[in-house]
């Protein structure tokens, strides 16, 4: 396999966890903006935190790969 297979099965990869990630952090969120307990924790506030970076640094990650394709001309 040359690089530019490697490249769209890693961005494919990533793409799916990515969409993964998204909709848990989505219905997480809801979740917490829905739910009538006012103490939500310092814990539970991290791990959204925590999941949201995540999320955004994936998102970036996914960015990078997109431009790398296009310069190289590689359809994902």
């Amino acid at each position: 396999m040359d690089w530019k297979e490697r490249l769209k099965e890693e961005y494919s990869e990533v793409k799916e966890r990515y969409e993964k990630l998204k909709a848990y952090n989505t219905k997480l969120k809801v979740k917490l903006c829905t739910s009538r307990r006012v103490d939500i924790s310092a814990a539970d506030s991290y791990w959204c935190d925590l999941l949201r970076a995540q999320q955004r640094t994936m998102g970036e990650y996914l960015h990078l790969l997109e431009l790398r394709a296009e310069l190289e001309g590689i359809e994902l």
